[in-house]
């Protein structure tokens, strides 16, 4: 069986609107306090995207990503990375630190930590792990386990520059606001998928200022989490 279509260039399919209909999360739910008290009790709560399918070609992995939510000046933003070009999974794309999981990983939790060390040199000393969201399965048919954490600064990254060719960050709010929120459809197989983006213009590490195109499974996983942050 042939592996399902997979997509390059997700810029070559317009966004066929927003998610502006739906509210952006209030100031109170973005804050450490509201974070730590949601992940301490269990919620009725499904998470809205799952995964892409996967590849049929493939044998299902499990892996970790960390969520890493930096605390600055009083608000918290997301660090992501953007992966190297020349990867076999995944290449140039916006991403969390993770990875696939080892056989002396204790659980979903260590594999994240140990991953984002190894790709950023994040210290777990600065990790403060609030809870995991449900895996998400993507179309490299990993099925990828989020792991939600608080990073405290102070803190120096370190990248491997194998597998990241940079790591910035992006205002929580603004990830948690549907109207950022843009939906694609793209024709895998004859069949219409949709994926979503979350285009941010920040600084780079030379000071100039450009986009980073959050899409595919890391956009996912953020639309999932402002899911479970609302309900």
């Amino acid at each position: 069986m042939a592996d399902r279509p997979r997509i390059t260039d997700p810029k070559a399919y317009p966004a066929v609107g927003t998610d502006d209909h739906l509210p952006g999360l209030p100031a109170e739910r973005l804050t450490p306090r509201f974070l730590r008290d949601r992940f301490s009790v269990r919620i009725d709560w499904r998470p809205e995207l799952q995964g892409d399918g996967g590849s049929l070609e493939r044998e299902p992995a499990a892996a970790s990503v960390l969520v890493p939510l930096v605390l600055r000046d009083e608000a918290l933003h997301v660090l992501l990375t953007q992966r190297t070009a020349h990867l076999h999974d995944h290449a140039g794309q916006v991403s969390f630190p993770g990875g696939r999981a080892e056989p002396h990983d204790a659980d979903e939790v260590a594999t994240a930590l140990r991953e984002a060390q190894e790709e950023i040199g994040l210290h777990p000393r600065h990790v403060e792990v609030l809870g995991c969201l449900p895996a998400y399965t993507t179309v490299t048919r990993f099925v990828v386990t989020p792991v939600v954490a608080l990073v405290h600064p102070p803190f120096e990254l370190a990248l491997d520059a194998f597998e990241v060719d940079e790591a910035f960050e992006v205002p929580l709010p603004f990830l948690m606001t549907p109207a950022h929120h843009r939906r694609h459809i793209f024709d895998a197989g004859g069949k219409p998928r949709q994926f979503l983006s979350m285009p941010w213009q920040g600084e780079a590490a030379d000071g100039a200022l450009r986009e980073y195109y959050i899409w595919g499974a890391t956009a996912a996983m953020l639309r999932n989490l402002y899911g479970f942050l609302s309900a």
